[in-house]
């Protein structure tokens, strides 16, 4: 996890600073990392990955003032792009809303629907329960293909999108996506397509199961997900 965050990295290293018999506070730590030039910078980025610009059926955003309270209520999605030595790919990612634990994902050289219907395959094997569940995404053209959405349909889960491709109505995918990239892929040069999937996949594992999560009290995706 090279780029951490200093809160979550001080979460992770306080108890040993306690054992070490080191007196550490998290103020003091930020100007250590800062002395030391340490602190993550934020990058800008953009590449355009959604066309919302098209024929096919929109859908209203039903997730407006919704309380999040289990898994499997809200599932939210995206797609960021990634650079190889051959081109760019594309990573799709399903994250649950509530318990912040990327379900789902998968990565292609191409923007085309079957990346995001790799990623919703992945996630509905692992669905358990029958309750109402909402997928939320932008209204770019894969999410609102005839594959995308009979998937969507068949499993009965409800369809939501954010109003005139507003970005901020999917924020927590794009939350997600930033994650990934600046997080865990970071300044890396990926060869090609199969080495970012396998690069990708462990990224997520790391993420889920190991990283402490600010909004989830300091747990993991996967100890809130469970």
């Amino acid at each position: 996890m090279p780029k951490l965050g200093t809160r979550k990295l001080y979460a992770l290293l306080h108890e040993k600073f306690m054992v070490s018999g080191i007196k550490l506070g998290r103020d003091k730590f930020f100007t250590v990392l800062r002395e030391h030039e340490l602190l993550v910078k934020p990058k800008k980025r953009y590449v355009q990955t959604t066309n919302s610009k098209h024929w096919l059926r929109k859908y209203p955003n039903l997730i407006r003032g919704m309380q999040l309270v289990r898994k499997d209520q809200l599932w939210v999605s995206d797609i960021t792009y990634v650079r190889t030595e051959q081109g760019f790919c594309y990573l799709s990612m399903i994250t649950d809303a509530y318990s912040r634990k990327i379900v789902g994902s998968a990565v292609s050289n191409s923007l085309s629907t079957e990346v995001c219907s790799s990623a919703l395959a992945e996630a509905l094997l692992g669905r358990t329960g029958t309750e109402r569940l909402i997928h939320h995404s932008d209204r770019g053209l894969q999410y609102c293909s005839k594959e995308y959405v009979g998937m969507l349909e068949r499993n009965g889960i409800e369809i939501s999108m954010t109003d005139n491709g507003d970005p901020y109505e999917n924020a927590l995918a794009e939350r997600m996506n930033r994650t990934i990239k600046e997080e865990f892929l970071g300044e890396a040069r990926f060869m090609d397509q199969w080495v970012l999937e396998k690069v990708s996949q462990e990224s997520i594992t790391i993420y889920n199961k190991e990283r402490p999560h600010l909004k989830l009290g300091m747990r993991t995706p996967d100890q809130v997900h469970r």
